[in-house]
């Protein structure tokens, strides 16, 4: 049986429903999810590297221990490619389409930790981040598309946007963009003022926004030079997280600093911005965010062992514990399932308790 205990507040229906949990030997540091929902990945701080049947809880090991992190994990927008990168300096990448998965190839950048990559949303690309460099590798050509210079400092952070037409750099002073039609063309340079740590597309391309060391979110318009500015958090902004847009409204912003989170509505004229609301339950620090895909229930998981979900990005629908603390999560890609990391070791996995029937 799961040894995850579930508790909602009075009169709230539950939410999720605990599937399986099982435990790795160090900090779960990442998981990633097939974009079908039949496949999950899991690394440790050991630097492990599993790889789970959802329905089941059934595992297979692509990866023992080697004593140095595995920090970064993805699974590619097909479904056959995991990648998987950390403190060696290594990039592994798992054919996972045959009979069984199989080590296609490593990327080496020795003395370099690699703990950013992310998958191309619909081609077999992966960026990630070594040093001052983002490189581009296609699984499939096994080929290097573009390697991109950040010049200012390391890069701390980067992302797609959704369309797969441009990707951002974050790092010290500025978030960098480049477009995938022409990598040699110049970036598009974005101004931060301190360094920024977290980077993130809204699903519709129509808003970047970063979360910064200096306590403040920046949003800016796609295209838009100036950005709307947020500030007054009590630590840096380490995640971000955007909703799906609904066709009247702009999609919200979840944004994560210290023990706090903030939900950020646009507001309906220009000049007045962005409306925060303060979710402020957790007495932890807050390490992973998220949005149930195509609804406004925002998952919210912290060092406190608390995972909370809120309906509308508002108010509790329901308290799940995790031992000595959370350290990720993750929704799948339908969103009737979500995992989450625990800084023991534990990984959990619940499913909705009826299917169709959550919370928007």
């Amino acid at each position: 049986m799961p040894r995850n205990i579930l508790k909602t507040k009075k009169h709230k229906p539950t939410v999720l429903k605990p599937l399986w949990d099982t435990q790795l030997s160090d900090y779960v540091t990442a998981i990633a999810w097939s974009p079908d929902g039949t496949q999950l990945a899991a690394s440790s701080g050991a630097g492990e590297v599993l790889l789970y049947t959802p329905e089941t809880g059934d595992s297979q090991c692509l990866q023992s221990g080697q004593g140095e992190s595995v920090d970064a994990l993805g699974i590619s927008a097909d479904g056959k490619f995991l990648a998987a990168g950390g403190q060696a300096g290594t990039v592994w990448i798992w054919q996972l389409d045959g009979d069984e998965p199989a080590l296609l190839t490593t990327l080496e950048h020795k003395r370099t930790w690699i703990d950013r990559l992310q998958w191309h949303p619909s081609a077999p690309e992966l960026a990630f981040s070594f040093g001052r460099y983002v490189q581009v590798w296609h699984a499939v050509e096994q080929t290097v598309v573009t390697t991109l210079n950040f010049e200012d400092s390391s890069v701390l952070n980067l992302a797609w946007n959704f369309q797969g037409t441009r990707l951002s750099l974050g790092g010290n002073q500025s978030i960098k963009t480049w477009k995938s039609q022409d990598w040699d063309e110049d970036p598009v340079v974005r101004e931060v003022g301190g360094a920024s740590v977290a980077v993130a597309w809204s699903p519709d391309g129509n808003y970047l926004a970063s979360g910064n060391n200096d306590r403040s979110v920046l949003v800016w318009a796609a295209d838009h030079p100036s950005p709307w500015r947020m500030q007054g958090f009590p630590g840096k902004v380490r995640q971000l997280a955007w909703s799906q847009p609904t066709v009247r409204d702009a999609p919200l912003l979840a944004s994560a600093s210290a023990e706090g989170v903030v939900v950020w509505t646009k507001a309906a004229k220009e000049a007045e911005g962005w409306n925060p609301k303060v979710l402020e339950d957790h007495e932890g620090m807050v390490r992973a965010i998220g949005f149930r895909p195509g609804e406004l229930l925002l998952a919210s998981a912290a060092a406190d062992g608390c995972l909370y979900l809120w309906q509308k990005a508002k108010r509790i629908a329901q308290r799940l514990e995790g031992g000595a603390g959370f350290s990720c999560l993750a929704w799948s890609g339908q969103g009737d399932r979500l995992a989450a990391g625990g800084s023991d070791g534990e990984l959990w996995v619940w499913t909705e308790m009826t299917k169709g029937k959550g919370f928007k």
